[in-house]
């Protein structure tokens, strides 16, 4: 059953939670994306098989929560999965997809206390300067800049309205510019064919991150959605096998 919430921000936020055995799992959407995805759902139903915890929600802007989308930025969304996974007694073991795994790994440094694993399923930490910013001609930029929002066109959903609080929000959350230590086991899911986040993303992020228990997959010819039987399937693997060894 959906339900609300109220974080400290005061942003109303949308999330569905299924109490079981912890660490409880929870998912970290993608950009623009919502707690219905695929991905998502077919976790939610494993949960439930292996009778874990398991949470879902919307960041504001996104989904069914509240607030607009051109509005928020990556700092917002990671206040908006900080206050859901305080819903939880206990640890949790994060699922970050696409943003999502920005927003997880982000989690992971901030709330390393809270957290019990990881798992990123083509996280796309830093895209707002790599990506967006590094892929700007001289006049994008200066739009943003002077105007304070251009749009980007994207084949899986509507553009995405980029704007300069995005961009300037995004640099005061950089993951891959200072040490990232784990504690935790960490697992890296990544396909060869994602033309949304390359895989030299994911090796960059296996390349920095610092710990005794991380592991980098590569699935040959799953791209960005990542969401096929073989994925899923990939995907459930990576979290009962952080589960067995916490």
């Amino acid at each position: 059953m959906t339900e609300y919430l109220t974080t400290p921000q005061n942003r109303r936020i949308a999330y569905n939670l299924t109490a079981g055995k912890g660490p409880t799992v929870v998912f970290c959407g993608g950009l623009k994306s919502d707690m219905e995805g695929t991905k998502a759902i077919a976790l939610e139903e494993w949960a439930k098989k292996t009778g874990h915890g398991f949470l879902r929600f919307d960041y504001s802007g996104h989904g069914i929560s509240d607030g607009k989308f051109e509005d928020g930025c990556i700092g917002d969304w990671f206040e908006d999965a900080s206050a859901a996974i305080d819903l939880i007694d206990g640890k949790v073991l994060l699922v970050g997809s696409s943003m999502g795994g920005w927003v997880s790994l982000l989690l992971s440094r901030e709330r390393a206390d809270k957290v019990a694993g990881l798992v990123t399923i083509a996280g796309a930490p830093d895209f707002t300067e790599d990506g967006y910013w590094a892929s700007f001609s001289d006049a994008e930029k200066d739009q943003v800049m002077t105007q304070g929002r251009i749009e980007i066109p994207n084949e899986y959903v509507e553009p995405y309205v980029i704007t300069r609080r995005l961009i300037e929000d995004g640099r005061d959350r950089l993951i891959l510019r200072s040490p990232l230590a784990f504690d935790f086991p960490v697992r890296i899911l990544q396909g060869s064919a994602d033309d949304v986040v390359k895989q030299d993303v994911a090796e960059r992020l296996f390349a920095h991150a610092a710990g005794n228990d991380i592991q980098l997959t590569v699935v040959k010819g799953a791209d960005h959605r990542f969401s096929d039987d073989t994925c899923l399937a990939v995907i459930e693997h990576a979290v009962s096998d952080i589960l067995q060894r916490v």
